[in-house]
């Protein structure tokens, strides 16, 4: 139904972003909406996917056309809802992803929440062979250093926030605090602060 929607960013949440456009404000779910946090009152482009079940109706959001179309072949997977494929999507690590998928690593596919064998399995019968096309470079320099955002937040409220973006994919309490401590060590940015987390709980 829609494309894209090209806006304002107006607000960042730990489970969806605001975009304005034309004094309508769409809430769209991000993969990690606090990306976009350093992109707060300026113009973006959006590209959505829209969800619609019998009890629920909402936008998704992605980055890229290739983002998008990975979150919607990885909803064709029975057993994947979109917060699972978000949670895929937040990790970053796509390639990886795929190569599970191709070499049917099913260990490293249930590290992900809401994922079981069953689920990876289903995941590995429906997706292998499929999915080269999308992602052969896919995000190369997502966790670059160089191109993270310069501190701007006050530590303990960027990790409060991350903790919940965290919570919000689908990530256990447990699973949170097992990496908590080696996290707090450092002084980042929200997003920076999810996208080490998610490198630690998917090792």
């Amino acid at each position: 139904m829609f494309e894209f929607i090209k806006g304002t960013v107006e607000f960042v949440g730990p489970e969806y972003i605001v975009i304005e456009n034309n004094d309508i404000g769409y809430q769209i779910a991000t993969p990690n909406p606090f990306v976009y946090s350093r992109k707060m009152e300026t113009k973006v482009t959006v590209y959505t996917y829209h969800y619609v079940r019998e009890d629920v109706m909402a936008l998704y959001g992605f980055e890229s056309r290739e983002e998008k179309r990975l979150f919607t072949k990885l909803l064709n997977v029975s057993g994947i809802g979109p917060k699972g494929a978000l949670a895929i999507l937040a990790s970053g690590e796509v390639q990886q992803v795929v190569n599970a998928i191709e070499n049917e690593d099913e260990g490293f596919l249930i590290k992900f929440p809401g994922v079981g064998k069953k689920t990876a399995r289903q995941m590995i019968l429906d997706l292998k062979g499929k999915l080269q096309d999308i992602v052969p470079d896919y995000f190369p320099n997502l966790f670059n250093a160089d191109t993270l955002p310069i501190h701007t937040q006050d530590g303990g409220e960027a990790f409060e926030e991350a903790v919940l973006a965290l919570k919000a994919l689908g990530y256990s309490d447990k699973e949170i605090k097992k990496i908590s401590p080696e996290l707090r060590k450092e002084q980042l940015t929200t997003d920076q602060y999810i996208k080490k987390a998610l490198q630690r709980l998917l090792k």
